[in-house]
């Protein structure tokens, strides 16, 4: 029999609304038998854990987590928004409005952006307490202070209760230290000191900032909704010669679908009738719309402009390039920075000892000077407020979700916070040329057949070693040979020679398609060719030796021109203060020349492995970042401190490398590292903010100055405020200079 194995298992968890939810989700269940790997994305509300048959059930796992405050779901299904704060009379489950269901493909969450703050259980909260509190201030405007305290004590349990109950849950499940637990602690203190008014206000203003985090945490969270929003809900599909309509994420590949002008593109798929513009701006970016026809693929969320089409689906909506795009930005929440990582590890330590602060500030004075006990309880007691980090650890994650998000609507993607804050440390680019720099789509300009050889058998040969290649200077040429109506003689038994080109037999007799260099040291180059080839390389274009045995044919050459933003990029990354240098296996004559056009430095003739050991040359200068097509190049890739793919949304551009460039523009390398650089800024001012009025409020609390319904804003509105903070990535424009 065969051992059963453990699964990975994923719910969709409501109601985090800062890192600190998460963390208590993760400490409780993380200890629960034959769970592992537990992860946690807040920003994605998903939790996922290795689960093994033996452990703990999911109805379990479902349970903890329900008793911990929070909605749960198995990923896919419908997951109630709510917190368990257990109201008297709670309405009924639909009151709560729960969010729609995510889609088939598992990735269009309901959003709650559409609710009203007060039809959520924490805004009915917040209702409560602020009429139990008003209602208290009338009492005892009628009547008398003394029956006024009663009626504030009412107010303040009432309005604690839901609080003390998830406190008391976490405490049992081994979580003493929450914010929960401080808030009941602070406000049952303040009833025995007398200052039972202000632990009424205190229980309301906690009821105010935790629905202001609930916002400005489903604020974050709108830019990857937003994402799945770009996908239309319904296509035309035809069958038959006629149309129907079905759901999106229904259809199967290889359907045909019809798309009107001025729809959205249902999936990922090909053109196979018509010529429109198509508007790729919802995808990568990209603000021109770009003539597309039949044989051209599109993606799922582009916008047709002008006439009408019919795309054949490549890809199921779970595979499509949206779909996708949201899985790495939800994914990569779990790649953390080292800054995240180094504040998680503060703040595990900073809640105790402020505690263990708060009770030294409670007994010593009295103890010790003969201070009095209710001042110095009341001083402890609201420095017991500001012992939540919530302000500090959620400081990171908003602005990685937000600068996620932020570049995800331009084409720019990075996998999680530890890429992010690389890039913004880069101080080199390095890029393969062809296909990066270059258009990848060189043309034959030059043909220079040997003494006794016409350009009908150079390219009959050339076209023979070539015809399985897929390489950019291959298809050139068999694209000249088809123009010059030349059929590539017959070859077979051909291999790439690693740095040199390529060798056959073709027509029954070894061939070769080679750099110069290459063919010089074969005898498969004349003289007066080399001289030639020298010329032609000193214009800027790639130059290729044909041969056979001892036996010149001549020579082809092409250029690869550069995209028309290249230079514009390299001006842009000097003005970053970042050196940008070309790697790549060309001549250093056409490099020299492609080089000196660009305004950048160049090495020329280099393998793969060459390449290598350049990253690692610049590495020790400062942090590198490798440009490529995600395809060649990938020990390169992989080196440098982060590693780009550029390539238009394909699998290799969105799965290779720590980050890519849906848009085909050198621009978008300078613009990344704006990027990166905005978003490491916002986190050092959400961290400044977030340790600055804990700071403040900690001295102004012992000294008296500050009291609690004080400390209670300096914890909640602290993390409204970096939460708000980070929102402002959403509108950076990283392309600006």
């Amino acid at each position: 029999m065969h051992e059963k194995q453990a699964e990975r298992v994923e719910w969709t968890v409501t109601g985090m609304d800062c890192a600190a939810c998460a963390r208590k989700i993760t400490a409780v269940v993380e200890r629960m038998p034959g769970v592992g790997e537990v992860s946690i994305g807040l920003m994605a509300e998903k939790l996922s854990l290795t689960l093994h048959p033996d452990g703990a059930s999911r109805d379990r796992i479902e349970d903890t987590v329900r008793r911990l405050g929070f909605g749960i779901a198995p990923r896919g299904q419908e997951a109630p928004r709510k917190k368990a704060f257990v109201l008297p009379d709670a309405a009924p489950a639909a009151a709560m409005a729960p969010a729609a269901a995510p889609a088939a493909h598992g990735h269009r969450h309901g959003a709650t952006r559409d609710q009203r703050w007060y039809r959520t259980t924490k805004g009915r909260l917040v209702v409560m307490t602020g009429v139990l509190l008003a209602a208290a201030w009338a009492f005892e405007l009628l009547t008398t202070a003394e029956w006024g305290y009663w009626a504030f004590l009412l107010a303040c349990v009432i309005g604690v209760a839901p609080v003390a109950k998830r406190a008391f849950e976490a405490l049992r499940m081994g979580q003493p230290f929450t914010i929960e637990g401080l808030m009941t602690i602070a406000a049952v203190g303040a009833l025995f000191i007398g200052a039972a008014e202000e632990a009424a206000l205190v229980v309301f203003l906690f009821a105010v900032g935790e629905v202001l985090e609930g916002v400005a945490a489903g604020r974050a969270r709108d830019g990857i909704r937003a994402l799945a929003d770009l996908v239309p809900k319904t296509a035309l599909l035809e069958v038959n010669g006629k149309t129907r309509e079905v759901s999106a994420d229904n259809l199967e590949i290889g359907q045909v679908g019809m798309v009107r002008p001025g729809d959205r593109i249902p999936a990922d798929g090909e053109i196979t009738e018509g010529t429109s513009g198509i508007d790729d701006s919802p995808v990568t970016g990209e603000s021109v719309p770009v003539t597309k026809g039949p044989g051209d693929g599109v993606f799922a969320g582009s916008i047709n402009t002008e006439a009408v089409l019919r795309v054949r689906v490549a890809k199921a909506a779970a595979d499509n390039t949206i779909a996708r795009i949201i899985r790495l930005v939800e994914e990569a929440e779990e790649a953390r920075a080292p800054t995240e990582r180094f504040i998680d590890r503060f703040s595990r330590w900073y809640m105790p000892a402020v505690v263990a602060v708060s009770a030294l500030v409670v007994l010593v004075p009295p103890l010790v000077f003969g201070a009095d006990w209710g001042t110095w309880i009341y001083r402890g007691l609201a420095l017991l407020l500001i012992g939540c980090p919530c302000a500090l650890v959620i400081s990171v994650p908003a602005s990685i979700a937000s600068s996620l998000s932020a570049g995800a609507k331009r084409g720019l993607l990075m996998k999680g916070g530890a890429v992010i804050e690389a890039a913004a440390k880069v101080t080199h680019v390095a890029f393969d040329k062809t296909g990066t720099l270059t258009h990848g789509r060189p043309v034959v300009t030059d043909l220079v057949p040997a003494a006794g050889v016409d350009e009908a058998e150079l390219l009959a040969v050339a076209g023979g070693a070539e015809a399985g290649s897929s390489h950019p200077l291959a298809r050139a040429i068999l694209t000249r040979a088809a123009e010059a109506g030349v059929a590539p003689l017959s070859a077979r038994e051909a291999r790439a020679l690693v740095g040199r080109g390529v060798e056959a037999i073709v027509a029954g007799e070894f061939a070769w398609v080679s750099w110069p260099r290459h063919a010089a040291e074969q005898g498969g180059i004349e003289p007066d060719a080399i001289r030639r080839a020298v010329i032609l390389e000193s214009e800027g274009k790639t130059v290729i030796a044909v041969f056979r045995e001892r036996h010149p044919l001549g020579l082809i050459a092409m250029r690869d021109e550069p995209r028309a933003d290249a230079g514009e990029a390299m001006a842009q990354l000097r003005a970053l203060d970042v050196g940008a240098v070309m790697l790549t296996g060309d001549n250093p004559r056409t490099a020299e020349a492609i080089a000196g056009v660009l305004g950048m430095d160049h090495r020329a003739e280099m393998l793969p492995g060459d390449k290598l050991a350049a990253i690692r040359d610049m590495a020790g200068h400062g942090g590198v970042m490798m440009i490529g097509d995600g395809i060649n190049d990938a020990p390169a890739l992989k080196q440098a401190s982060v590693g780009v793919a550029m390539g238009s949304g394909s699998d290799v551009a969105l799965e290779t490398a720590d980050a890519a460039i849906l848009r085909d523009r050198v621009t978008d390398v300078p613009a990344l590292i704006r990027l990166a650089r905005a978003t490491m800024g916002n986190i050092h001012q959400n961290v400044t903010i977030a340790l600055g009025l804990k700071t403040v409020f900690l001295v102004t609390s012992v000294l008296g100055i500050t009291g609690l319904w004080i400390a209670i804003l300096a914890d909640t509105g602290a993390t409204v405020l970096v939460t708000l903070n980070a929102l402002r990535l959403l509108r950076f424009r990283p392309e600006q200079t």
